[in-house]
């Protein structure tokens, strides 16, 4: 059996680490390079970089902390938010991160995952769920008519409906579409996505734990590996959370940065409940 990672995510605006709840009242919270080194001396198995500036003309920035980290650091790095082309994919992998995570392109042309990975390979494309449970009555109103392509109708919500189900955002939470979070998991699987960035956007912050349901619903409807997030606030929760949602990763971003728990502790704790990491 593979051992499960230990993720933390950084948050990263105008090259600067920055903390804050749904991006509101943010505050400068170091240098990411030195964050990066920090987490790598800890022993975290990888990071993400979430870029929030996102913003073609300040790119730029980003893949200048890429570099310095990859100079410095030699876990996996992840970086999201903002890749719209192939050329941005190939900007960051030069520059030195090893994957990359994508969400509303990818649900605005599924088939841009297709071309990524026939270009770069499975293994580097992530693509980031962020799903919400459906309220009774969700209609059209709520979202956007979607995906005229046959091949895509097994991805849109369909109602009435009396089982839990799961519909997705996009443009960080923003914005909600009627496409069915576990078939999207699958038809970007199928598509050649190499892993599943999963984000519960009813847990998220709250510190109450993940989202179990949903986490297991998805890693057992999938067979590339899933990373859990959003909700974090024990260590119990990161058990629960590769236990019985039977992820393969917990991302964490505030337990960590505020010093809550070490990575080590965090790994130490997983170990004496029975779950394999890597120590």
């Amino acid at each position: 059996m593979l051992a499960k990672r230990i993720i933390p995510c950084l948050d990263v605006k105008d090259g600067r680490v920055v903390k804050g709840v749904s991006f509101i009242n943010l505050r400068d919270a170091g240098d990411p390079v030195e964050n990066a080194k920090f987490y790598d001396e800890q022993g975290a198995d990888e990071l993400v970089f979430l870029d929030i500036t996102a913003s073609h003309e300040k790119r730029q920035i980003i893949l200048d902390v890429v570099m310095k980290t990859a100079e410095d650091v030699f876990m996996p790095l992840t970086v999201g938010g903002g890749i719209k082309t192939l050329e941005d994919i190939r900007d960051l992998l030069n520059a030195g991160c090893d994957k990359v995570s994508v969400n509303t392109t990818a649900v605005k042309d599924p088939y841009f995952i297709s071309r990524a990975a026939e270009k770069f390979g499975s293994q580097c494309i992530v693509i980031a769920v962020d799903a919400k449970r459906v309220r009774d009555g969700m209609s059209d109103a709520d979202g956007e008519a979607w995906f005229d392509d046959p091949a895509l109708k097994d991805v849109c919500l369909k109602f009435p409906t009396d089982e839990l189900t799961w519909a997705i955002s996009t443009h960080g939470g923003r914005k909600m579409k009627l496409i069915d979070a576990v078939q999207w998991a699958k038809k970007m699987e199928e598509l050649g996505a190499g892993e599943i960035m999963l984000t519960s956007m009813d847990n998220d912050g709250t510190k109450d734990g993940y989202d179990i349901e949903l986490t297991r619903a998805i890693s057992e409807a999938v067979g590339i590996p899933v990373i859990a997030s959003g909700g974090v606030g024990t260590l119990e929760h990161i058990y629960e959370g590769l236990s019985e949602g039977k992820a393969d990763a917990a991302l964490a971003a505030s337990i960590f940065h505020y010093r809550e728990y070490t990575i080590r502790e965090a790994k130490e704790y997983l170990k004496s409940r029975g779950i394999i990491v890597r120590l």
